[in-house]
């Protein structure tokens, strides 16, 4: 395994993290609500969070089983995509991405995804890719689809998030 190395697609670079980033992440993802609605995760919640943030996986770039990268768009950092918890005994990984607001709609999720799915699963050789999101984030569970992932499981009531609750959907995406 070679760990988080830099991708390309036909729009996209998807790179490690610089401490440069965090401004941007605060800004981008940790100060809109709309960032973290449907997780209730938000490691850019203030400036030195997102600095505690960037430095933690800058400094877990030394283990060749983790997977974290800032998702670029002509120069401007947009998103980001990485892949979590990965499990030797069942070969297979989470991952978990997001894109800046005002780039919703563009196909960027479905292309980093797909590529980083790709890249798991051939490259490093993973069997399995999950991935999860709320029932009522459809662009998401759309992204997934679109880049080849499958729904395995509805999980009802399975997800509270800033004080509500979603019906959690499973998704996977195995080599083939």
């Amino acid at each position: 395994m070679e760990g988080t190395r830099e991708l390309k697609t036909k729009r996209l670079i998807l790179r490690r993290y610089r401490m440069e980033d965090a401004k941007e992440l605060y800004e981008k993802f940790g100060s809109d609500p709309e960032m973290y609605r449907y997780s209730g995760w938000n490691p850019y919640a203030s400036v030195q969070m997102a600095e505690e943030t960037v430095r933690e996986f800058i400094g877990n770039y030394e283990h060749t089983y983790f997977y974290g990268w800032a998702v670029e768009y002509q120069g401007e950092l947009i998103g980001t995509i990485g892949a979590y918890d990965y499990y030797t005994e069942k070969d297979q990984i989470e991952t978990g991405y997001s894109i800046a607001r005002n780039f919703w709609g563009n196909g960027f999720a479905t292309e980093a995804l797909t590529c980083v799915l790709r890249y798991l699963t051939e490259q490093e050789g993973i069997h399995t890719v999950t991935a999860w999101c709320a029932s009522e984030n459809t662009g998401s569970m759309k992204a997934m689809l679109k880049a080849g992932m499958k729904l395995v499981k509805a999980e009802k009531n399975g997800l509270e998030a800033e004080g509500n609750t979603y019906d959690k959907l499973y998704f996977a995406y195995h080599a083939e």
